[in-house]
């Protein structure tokens, strides 16, 4: 059975845009967990799941890779998603990183970046930063926020003057991407995210080392929490 055969009550009402993704996700979810759609099986198109839904291909690219994320599908290319599990993994799977490497290597790289980001930012990458997180606060679109959101942790890391952070931050940005793309769509992270990113930026702004620290480990800790939400549910 795929994802379409499941639903046999007729086709669904279109799907609001800001929720789109979360509303899409939380129903291919619940078809596996409950096993309406069965492991093995092969779900539906992007191109008939953005029919049956009313959404863009783009929502359900978003919404397919959360649970893939969430170890529950796995896309072959050229064949189709397939559900592989039906209860969420004990990591999240990002790419080349998993949120457990995440977890374990940025209170490392990121803190002590943004305590050099508070004494050697210039006035540009300053001006970057209030950009980017005045544009986090009022984006909508949960895709775009996202990109925003790896921005402003690839920006610090440059303001921090050292080529080792920033090049580590670099690599690891689509990953941190895939992690914040999964954590709004699962734990409701992103109104959360505007507050934290303002405190850090207020720290760096203030030229405090301390602060700054302080409030890129609080960040880190809430992401850490919010991560085990979903993984020991």
């Amino acid at each position: 059975m795929n994802l379409s055969d499941s639903r046999t009550a007729g086709q669904p009402a279109p799907l609001a845009r800001l929720s789109a993704a979360e509303a899409v996700f939380n129903a291919i979810r619940q078809d596996i967990e409950s096993g309406a759609v069965p492991v093995g099986s092969k779900l539906s198109s992007e191109s008939t799941l953005s029919q049956q839904y009313g959404v863009s291909r783009s929502v359900i690219r978003e919404a397919l890779r959360s649970c893939t994320a969430l170890g529950l599908t796995i896309t072959k290319t050229g064949k189709g998603t397939f559900a592989v599990a039906d209860k969420v993994a004990n990591d999240l799977a990002l790419g080349q990183y998993s949120a457990r490497d995440l977890t374990e290597a940025r209170p490392h790289i990121e803190v002590p970046a943004a305590g050099l980001a508070a004494e050697r930012r210039s006035d540009g990458e300053l001006e970057t930063l209030r950009h980017l997180v005045a544009a986090m606060r009022t984006e909508t679109d949960p895709e775009s926020w996202v990109a925003l959101d790896s921005s402003f942790h690839a920006a610090i890391a440059r303001a921090s003057g050292n080529r080792v952070f920033a090049s580590v931050v670099a690599d690891i940005r689509g990953a941190l991407a895939h992690q914040s793309e999964t954590l709004n769509m699962v734990a409701d992270r992103q109104h959360a995210s505007d507050t934290e990113h303002q405190d850090i930026l207020a720290a760096i702004e203030a030229g405090s080392p301390e602060d700054a620290r302080a409030a890129m480990a609080h960040h880190l800790h809430a992401v850490g929490l919010a991560l085990d939400s979903i993984l020991n549910t």
